[in-house]
Order: structure tokens, then C-alpha cells, then sequence
């Protein structure tokens, strides 16, 4: 199935009533994860923004939280962007990832998303999880969104394969397994 007809699908599942309300999936909070082909990344960043105008001209406040843009804002709040971006530049990618890896730990991460909330948010969408690794891992945020977010409904956008037990980046890295959240359309 092409990424774009799974787009629609994905389209329509949002809209379901049942998901936008948590209903139908018992004691289990409303986190759903739309993986795709990494080869794929730009039609699905060039959909979201379309996705979400139509989500709001229909009455659902969407709140999109960009892990990348997240893992830039915590490092520009300190004072750290330009020095990173140095560092990257005369020690590398390895040596950067070391000195600033302690510096975005999850509770950072969730700290800063909950500074944002509003708390009349319908739904939440995760974006930026390629962009963010290996700094930032997807199973560790959502691990420590749920105190955060469980009471809405949460769409992590995943540039890999999700069989419902595990989350494989890039088709490539196997992430820790992560049993909590439901494929939103599948392949």
C-alpha cells in the first residue's frame, strides 16, 4: 500500500470519534504510532501540515510536538546551541552526542512538552523522531508522556516499522519494546 493512501487512511482514523474520545480501547491509554517508510519522510511532513489546518477548521485543537525542535529549544534555553553546533562542527557527531546527550534526559523532554500544554488540546501529534536520534528515543518519550498526556489521545509519527511490540527506526534500529501503544493504519 502507498504511503499516500495510507495518508488517507490515517486522515480518516483521526477523525473517529472513538479515538478522539479514548473510547474502545479498554483500560489502555489513547497512543497510537503511524509508522512509514523512511524513504517516505517528506510526503508525510509535507501532509501534516494539511492534516492539521483540516483537523481545526473542523473543531479539534491539535497540539504537534517536534522532538527535534523540542531537543533545539531546551539547548537554545541554556545557552548551548551555538557551542554544540561548534562542537559538532571541530569534534564530530560522536563527541557531541556525549556532552549533550546528559543534558536532554526524558524528563527534560516532558518537562518542556508540558510547559506548553494548554490543557483544551483534543489531540497530540509526536513529529521530529529521525531527526532527534540517536539523542532522543521514541519508547523513552512515550514512556514518560503517559503521566503527562493520558487523558488525550497521542499520534507518534514514526519513520520506521512498528509491529505492535516493537519500534524499529529507520527499518534499521531496533528500539526497546514498547507494547503500549496501537498502530494506527496498518501496512
Amino acid at each position: 500500500m502507498t504511503v499516500e493512501h495510507r495518508l488517507k487512511q490515517l486522515d480518516a482514523a483521526i477523525r473517529d470519534p472513538h479515538l478522539l474520545s479514548n473510547q474502545g480501547i479498554g483500560n489502555e491509554i489513547g497512543f497510537y504510532i503511524f509508522d512509514y517508510d523512511p524513504k517516505d519522510e517528506l510526503i508525510v511532513a509535507e501532509h501534516l501540515p494539511k492534516l492539521q489546518l483540516s483537523l481545526v477548521e473542523q473543531g479539534v485543537k491539535v497540539r504537534e510536538f517536534n522532538l527535534y525542535r523540542t531537543m533545539i529549544n531546551i539547548l537554545e534555553a541554556k545557552n548551548l546551541l551555538h557551542k554544540a553546533l561548534k562542537m559538532e562542527d571541530s569534534q564530530g557527531n560522536g563527541k557531541l552526542e556525549k556532552a549533550i546527550r546528559p543534558l536532554l534526559l526524558p524528563e527534560e523532554i516532558i518537562a518542556h512538552i508540558k510547559n506548553l500544554l494548554q490543557g483544551d488540546e483534543d489531540l497530540f501529534l509526536i513529529t521530529g523522531v529521525g531527526a532527534s536520534y540517536p539523542l532522543l528515543r521514541s519508547h523513552t518519550i512515550l514512556n514518560n508522556l503517559h503521566s503527562a498526556l493520558d487523558r488525550k489521545p497521542l499520534v507518534m509519527f514514526f519513520p520506521g516499522v512498528y509491529d505492535g511490540q516493537e519500534l524499529r527506526l529507520f527499518n534499521l534500529f531496533k528500539d526497546d519494546n514498547y507494547y503500549r501503544a496501537f498502530s494506527l493504519v496498518r501496512n
